[in-house]
């Protein structure tokens, strides 16, 4: 028998969902509305920033946290909204995207025996970062709640012992597009604060909200009374300006948190591309930088609108996130008479014969049952793309 030489933490996890969804949709030549990758790129400004770097400036290794000049223009960016600014130089990490930032927040910080609240479902690399560490994840779930998704406070409460050393808040949530409420925040600070436990954000779809003019805008957990000096922030370039193969990140943190993100991140990658770092630096200090985001958030929007309403229509139990680029919706409604019983089966069929990639929110999950009635769509994608996949479900699930 062959020797499985893949360490034992990570052999539960397999391939990604989101490569295998991927090369499911490549192999079936079907519409991707699996994989949070726009297929628009983002804006020339930046890109040509990067590209005058590139010709203009040493293409050399870069200090390990980071190019000065992107820090810099980091903490501009982050001002949380009492106007404190992170420090460049103690409290700001570049990263290789966010995923990286959120490999280094969790083995810079866990101990083997550590236990780390996840609230499910979940972005993959958090549980398996968690493995790698040895540590242990408790899990609460987010259910569907009125219009959006809410956790139990009890739950979340009795999730916390004398082992927990950290919980991953995502907000805004990927999958459902969740912005956590003021109320849901206040409280994971006090258990964070009262626990003596450190919280680790995942804020990739931070300028992509839907709801700041409803009274909910997104806020970051670091900006609570008390959370500033506990809090390590993630977040990307990739989402927020659809550039998501330039893999650039960011943690914000206090300087001894910061400590424990850069003693991992150094032996993890090192450093992270000069060149995007200076042309994201000129390109953040643009006075269109802000406007383009804008832009991109409105037309989200509109494709978010769009979307939803076609999956309402034709039976999906969606619901309309707050932010990012993804649809969550139940399916069972549109499975059950065709004889489907899960999301992974609902989404494997629906790649090879309705031409439509998607993601199973069971893979998402570590309770299974949790998330087999669920589908993620994403709207990140050009309008012609878009027009190509709501044509495709439409003729399927019309004649199914």
């Amino acid at each position: 028998m062959a020797r499985n030489h893949i360490t034992p933490a990570l052999r539960p996890f397999g391939t990604s969902i989101f490569a295998v969804m991927t090369g499911l949709a490549l192999e079936h030549d079907a519409v991707n509305l699996s994989q949070g990758s726009p297929d628009e790129d983002g804006p020339d400004f930046l890109k040509e920033a990067a590209a005058r770097a590139m010709r203009d400036k040493p293409n050399q290794y870069a200090p390990f946290a980071g190019v000065p000049e992107f820090r810099e223009a980091l903490s501009d960016w982050w001002a949380d909204p009492g106007g404190r600014h992170a420090d460049p130089g103690s409290e700001i990490t570049v990263t290789a995207g966010c995923t990286e930032a959120i490999a280094a927040a969790l083995l810079g910080l866990l101990e083997p025996g550590d236990e780390v609240i996840l609230f499910e479902p979940f972005y993959d690399s958090y549980l398996a970062c968690i493995a790698i560490a040895r540590a242990v994840p408790r899990f609460v779930p987010l259910r569907r709640e009125g219009d959006g998704y809410a956790f139990d406070p009890d739950e979340l409460r009795a999730a916390f012992t004398n082992k927990t050393r950290a919980i991953m808040v995502n907000t805004p949530h990927n999958p459902t597009g969740k912005v956590y409420t003021d109320a849901e925040m206040r409280l994971i600070a006090d258990l964070c604060i009262e626990h003596g436990v450190t919280a680790i954000t995942d804020e990739v779809y931070e300028r992509l909200t839907y709801t700041a003019d409803q009274g909910r805008p997104h806020r970051s957990l670091a900006s609570i009374d008390g959370m500033a000096d506990r809090t390590i922030a993630l977040s990307s370039l990739g989402k927020t300006f659809s550039l998501t193969g330039w893999k650039i990140g960011w943690a914000i943190a206090p300087p001894a948190l910061t400590a424990a993100v850069q003693a991992a991140h150094q032996f993890l990658i090192f450093t992270v591309a000069k060149p995007l770092q200076h042309g994201a630096a000129e390109a953040m200090a643009d006075p269109g930088c802000l406007a383009w985001v804008e832009n991109l958030r409105v037309t989200l929007q509109s494709r978010r609108d769009r979307l939803f309403e076609v999956l309402t229509r034709l039976g999906f139990g969606a619901t309309l996130p707050d932010a990012g680029y993804f649809i969550t919706a139940d399916h069972t409604a549109l499975s059950d008479p065709l004889g489907i019983e899960d999301d992974v089966t609902l989404c494997e069929r629906m790649t090879k014969e309705a031409g439509v990639a998607a993601i199973p929110v069971s893979a998402l999950c570590a309770n299974k049952d949790a998330g087999r009635s669920l589908v993620r769509f994403s709207f990140c994608k050009s309008d012609r793309v878009l027009d190509e996949g709501i044509a495709r479900l439409e003729r399927w699930f019309g004649g199914a």
